[in-house]
């Protein structure tokens, strides 16, 4: 059985802005991009469905990490800076 391919949100926009822009025809544009022309026919009206939600004022995403591993890491790094700080010291001491 076949796997079925996976494509970037990226590459989806570019074909269905080609599909668009009508100046070429679906088979040629899947042909061009290496995607079946059904494919990029309902990426085009996705697209058109749900395109106007790109100006809407509830864009704001989460942030990707939190507050609290925010922290935690700038805890981990401090951590790190003062183990590297005290080897750097040490090293030096040593190569004397």
């Amino acid at each position: 059985m076949a796997k079925s391919k996976t494509y970037t949100k990226e590459f989806k926009f570019k074909v269905a802005v080609e599909m668009l822009r009508g100046e070429l025809t679906a088979a040629q544009i899947g042909s061009k991009f290496q995607v079946p022309s059904s494919v990029a026919a309902r990426w085009k009206n996705e697209l058109l469905d749900r395109g106007a939600a790109v100006f809407s004022n509830n864009l704001k995403q989460p942030p990707l990490i939190s507050e609290a591993e925010i922290e935690q890491l700038h805890a981990a790094i401090g951590k790190l800076k003062v183990e590297n700080d005290f080897l750097h010291k040490a090293s030096a001491r040593l190569r004397r």
